[in-house]
């Protein structure tokens, strides 16, 4: 444990060094060890939330990390769109999607096919399935799907009005959802035995310190590497004819390995609760924090921001949540399930290639 602690705390240092030198864009084996360091230090920072999740408990722990990515997430947009112009007008809602596509379709689907996989069936609570999807659906209809159905503005634009009306929505549900998950129906996202194994495994007020500055200090450079590697990622997509809205897909993917991660070793380990409380709690903290930032910002700043989806990527959509929703209705899942979702990530993936 103590070397495995120190090798998690080691490696973050070592990438925050790497990226402070300027080194990694001087040559490509700069930017092979800066790979390397950034996939090492996503499986660091799962290393940190789990020794959180076993001191503050579940759904807390799930909590800290999805929130913890999504602000990180949020501030590399912002800090995008003050800088990118016009051309960074789709940002928000290329960057939303992509990040909704892959943890319905990709964290829920390897999770549902790897437990199913390995233990034929797993169940989880109906009731915290349906609360989740329920506040996620009318985040995604109100933030990607009437932009371009609403009159006020031409196109897949809301007014100033609409955005903080929408941005306010957000905010409610998502506050809502923490108040049920954390306060009001707290058991229903608790797996039968968290509450055991939390008190079986003791961690100091040292360890939880330590573990929650790693934890940011980890994802804080999984960002910044991802979004430093992103123009060599670019020219490979480039080079090898593939469009260029793919690299924002890698990039997204990069950002969501932790939850990722944390997610499949949970499912892994009979944890398909905790596996959904990460993949569905980081899919409406990626909508409901992200929107209220923008419309803050771009009301500020007068930027335009494109929020509407056109009508391909809407049915895509459309099928991951009905799919998602159909897989969980019942409380038992199988790897059937799995495979359908995952089959769906790799239509968009391919769609994305070849439109």
């Amino acid at each position: 444990m103590k070397l495995l602690l120190k090798w998690t705390t080691i490696i973050p240092i070592a990438a925050w060094v790497l990226y402070f030198s300027g080194l990694i864009t001087e040559g490509s084996i700069y930017q092979v060890a800066a790979a390397a360091l950034l996939i090492l230090s996503v499986i660091a920072a799962v290393h940190h939330s789990e020794i959180i999740a076993h001191r503050v408990g579940e759904p807390y722990g799930t909590i800290i990390l999805a929130v913890a990515v999504t602000i990180i997430e949020v501030s590399i947009i912002i800090s995008l769109m003050v800088a990118g112009g016009p051309e960074a007008e789709s940002l928000a809602r290329d960057t939303i999607f992509s990040a909704i596509m892959l943890i319905l379709n990709g964290i829920t689907g390897l999770c549902l096919f790897l437990g199913g996989l390995k233990y034929k069936e797993q169940s989880f609570s109906q009731h915290s399935a349906t609360i989740a999807l329920v506040s996620l659906v009318a985040i995604i209809i109100l933030t990607l799907i009437f932009p371009s159905y609403t009159t006020s503005v031409k196109g897949p634009y809301y007014s100033t009005p609409q955005l903080i009306f929408v941005a306010i929505a957000c905010l409610t549900i998502y506050s809502f959802f923490l108040l049920a998950q954390t306060k009001r129906h707290r058991e229903y996202f608790l797996s039968g035995e968290d509450d055991s194994e939390t008190h079986a495994i003791k961690v100091s007020n040292a360890s939880l310190v330590s573990s929650l500055v790693f934890l940011l200090l980890g994802l804080g450079i999984v960002v910044l590497l991802a979004k430093t590697l992103s123009p060599t990622i670019e020219k490979i997509v480039i080079s090898n004819n593939l469009p260029k809205t793919l690299v924002g897909v890698i990039i997204a993917a990069v950002i969501l390995l932790p939850e990722g991660i944390a997610a499949i070793i949970a499912a892994k380990n009979n944890k398909l609760q905790t596996s959904l409380n990460l993949a569905l709690g980081s899919a409406l903290a990626s909508i409901g924090l992200t929107i209220p930032c923008v419309a803050v910002v771009s009301s500020m700043l007068n930027i335009n921001v494109i929020l509407g989806l056109d009508v391909k990527s809407t049915i895509l959509l459309a099928l991951s949540v009905f799919t998602v929703m159909l897989s969980l209705a019942r409380g038992r899942t199988n790897m059937v399930y799995g495979v359908v979702l995952l089959v769906n990530l790799m239509a968009f993936i391919f769609l994305i290639v070849y439109p």
